[in-house]
């Protein structure tokens, strides 16, 4: 088997698809590189406008003294003991109207959005019907809306409650951090009957947009620009139309669903932003360094199947190709990869594959031309290469059906060979063939062979 031409052969092709994983795996540093230096990019965009808003309120806080009697040594002694009861709203509708715009920096780019909230809630008073007790003494109300990033509140249209506008100030107004604004209420009457709250506001950010569905009832419906949103968090739209032009959605959740009248009491403030969200968030599709490290993924393939084409060629020709034309060709197929990285950051990925294969395609034409010493076998390899990329293609937009596609192509391939090397005697084409005796004759022949 040692003395097989056959069998030095494939392990001579085999070392050189190994030896083409050094330059594939350095290509696919590239990509890691300049796709780390893309993410540096967005998160450098968001730290300068704002990040993710999430959206909590708008709720009332109560601020309640109680008086309370506690034993101390048999006695009888009188505490007051002060914290702040979160009025939830009865209905809560939220609609929104986003925006998207692109922002560069270089050839790298991120998305911030824009989005005019419309809020409506209403408060049921009998929600405080607890707190009517002689122990209790209710402080000044406030209305309050915590946002993720208080960098990305804009224009606050002045709200109403009950048709009565209102101030706004910047805060919480809750003891600790927090970003967002509060509105104090009326002293008369606040507590005597329910509240009907509107108000608008433009919220600004990057990523994700969410909203706490605080109501007993709370409903959400977004209207954006946006083709590629991604719906995450911990409620899908019950409905959502996706176009090119944009996207809407709606949402909808109740207490029944989500728990939060008893969970939001028993959370401390710093945990509002854990609660469950309706949410959306402006996702990227595949942009050009996913889609480039996921069709290396690939190449393999294609430089094996490039490799058996050939392979079968010189079976059934008799004509032989060098390794180093073998390794060269492969190399080829590598650089296409690194073109199309280069080209898919200034033209799009799509016409960049195109342009890689062509190039590609063109210069292992001419090469295989001088190599095969004929311009039809040429074409015809030349070809064959086109069809592999356009094959390559297909399976890289087929996410869900690419193991099917790749399984289908391989055996294709695999039966085009038995097919081909049906009639083929493996034992004659494997055994090395005997060196004739140098005479006189042929002696000057097998002297220059030597050389």
């Amino acid at each position: 088997m040692l003395k097989s031409p056959l069998f030095w052969k494939v392990v001579t092709l085999g070392g050189a698809i190994v030896l083409l994983l050094i330059p594939l795996m350095m290509v696919r540093q590239i990509i890691v590189e300049r796709a780390d230096y893309r993410d540096t990019v967005e998160d450098a965009i968001r730290q300068s406008t704002s990040g993710p808003q999430k959206v909590v309120g708008p709720l009332i806080a109560v601020p309640v003294s109680e008086l309370y009697t506690v034993m101390e040594d048999d006695k009888k002694v009188e505490r007051t003991r002060s914290f702040i009861h979160f009025w939830l709203p009865e209905s809560l509708m939220v609609e929104g109207n986003q925006n998207v715009e692109a922002r560069k920096v270089g050839i790298y780019q991120g998305q911030v959005w824009h989005t005019d909230l419309a809020i409506n809630a209403k408060f049921d008073v009998a929600r405080l019907n607890a707190l009517n007790k002689p122990s209790i003494s209710l402080g000044k109300p406030f209305i309050v809306m915590g946002v993720g990033d208080a960098r990305g509140i804009g224009a606050v249209k002045a709200p109403t409650v009950n048709g009565i506008p209102l101030a706004v100030e910047p805060g919480t107004g809750l003891t600790g951090s927090g970003a967002g604004i509060h509105i104090p209420l009326p002293d008369e009457q606040w507590a005597t009957r329910d509240l009907n709250l509107a108000m608008s506001l433009n919220l600004s950010g990057t990523g994700s947009f969410s909203v706490v569905p605080i109501g007993r009832s709370s409903e959400m419906t977004l209207t954006s620009n946006w083709p590629h949103p991604n719906f995450l968090g911990d409620f899908l739209p019950g409905k959502r139309e996706i176009s090119p032009s944009g996207f809407q959605a709606q949402w909808q959740s109740s207490w029944f669903a989500n728990n939060l009248g008893e969970e939001f009491v028993a959370t401390q403030k710093d945990g509002w932003y854990r609660l469950p969200s309706f949410s959306v968030a402006v996702a990227t599709p595949a942009d050009q360094y996913q889609l480039t490290d996921r069709a290396t993924k690939y190449a393999l393939l294609l430089i094996s199947l490039t490799f058996m084409a050939f392979f079968v060629f010189e079976t059934l020709t008799g004509k032989r190709l060098h390794p180093m034309q073998y390794l060269l060709v492969g190399l080829s197929l590598v650089m296409f990869y690194l073109l199309l990285l280069a080209l898919s950051e200034h033209i799009g990925f799509t016409p960049a594959w195109i342009a890689a294969s062509l190039v590609g395609a063109m210069m292992n034409g001419v090469y295989l031309q001088a190599v095969l010493k004929g311009w039809r076998i040429s074409i015809v390899f030349t070809l064959a290469l086109l069809l592999l990329d356009g094959v390559m293609w297909v399976l890289l937009r087929s996410e869900d059906s690419a193991l099917l596609l790749g399984t289908a192509v391989l055996l294709l391939a695999l039966g085009g060979v038995m097919f081909l090397t049906r009639h083929l005697d493996w034992y004659t084409f494997s055994r090395a063939k005997p060196v004739p005796p140098v005479t006189p004759d042929n002696q000057d022949d097998a002297l220059r062979l030597w050389k």
